[in-house]
């Protein structure tokens, strides 16, 4: 600073600027400029740790919102904060303990429902998991990432008729969503519905024509229906675009009906 080099709010003030353009490394000097001639500046304190999240500097960020709490125990945004740093170090336990401090404080906070079922279901906690989606659909019903990770959760159960309602409100709200679509086409295809689940992984296609994951399916679909045709067909496309299928096809038990055809050998020995 030209006139005042100590004047905290023009520091914190540039790293906010330097943070929206995306120049985390330079909003966080400016950060520990402010916090040189304010170090009780919560703010700052929590923006650093934003700034070092975005780099990748979990640790450093975890260290930098637990200053901010020291100064402001019930900043809500500090504890989100501090809970996906957590989450993003494979420390779901203390995750979901910071989510439900920030929650604590801000019991509407969608994102920090949200978060907190990615840390439940990364702990295979799928009943938790649901109830904290649920709290998130509450207060953001359009919420297609909370319907879609309600579905997985359901779908971990084996509640595969529920877990397709889930990936239909997903759907209603983001059409194009291809994880939904996918894995809809997987609890169809669990309740043996295959010719549901082949509109499914159509739809995925018609979305993006080189996903090869609903070509396999499409296959494996169209193998236990005894359908040879259009099981290789789907098949070569899967293995075309990903030499993976390959293998996978040798093996896949769903290829059993149709594994000793002269189609089907020839198609997995051939040379891709």
């Amino acid at each position: 600073m030209k006139f005042k080099p100590d004047y905290h709010d023009a520091w914190y003030c540039r790293g906010n600027a330097l943070f929206n353009l995306g120049r985390n490394e330079e909003a966080i000097t400016s950060y520990d400029e402010a916090l040189k001639f304010k170090s009780d500046y919560h703010e700052a304190w929590y923006n650093r740790g934003a700034a070092l999240a975005n780099l990748g500097r979990n640790e450093e960020a975890i260290t930098s919102y637990d200053n901010a709490l020291k100064i402001k125990s019930d900043y809500h945004e500090a504890w989100f904060g501090r809970g996906a740093a957590l989450a993003n170090l494979g420390r779901n336990e203390e995750a979901i303990t910071s989510f439900d401090e920030a929650l604590k404080f801000k019991p509407d906070d969608h994102q920090a429902w949200y978060n907190r079922g990615i840390a439940l279901l990364n702990l295979s906690r799928n009943e938790e998991v649901i109830a904290s989606y649920d709290n998130a659909l509450k207060f953001k019903p359009d919420y297609h990432d909370a319907w879609f990770g309600r579905g997985n959760a359901l779908l971990n159960l084996g509640r595969n008729e529920k877990a397709i309602i889930s990936y239909d409100e997903a759907l209603k709200f983001k059409p194009d969503y291809l994880d939904a679509l996918d894995n809809r086409g997987v609890a169809l295809f669990k309740l043996g519905r295959y010719d549901e689940m082949i509109l499914s992984c159509d739809k995925c296609l018609e979305i993006k024509s080189d996903y090869a994951n609903a070509y396999y399916n499409k296959a494996c679909a169209y193998a236990l229906q005894e359908n040879i045709p259009l099981a290789i067909e789907n098949l070569k496309q899967a293995i075309n675009l990903d030499s993976k299928y390959l293998e996978m096809a040798k093996t896949d038990t769903d290829f059993d009906k149709i594994r000793n055809t002269l189609s089907f050998q020839s198609l997995i020995t051939e040379k891709f």
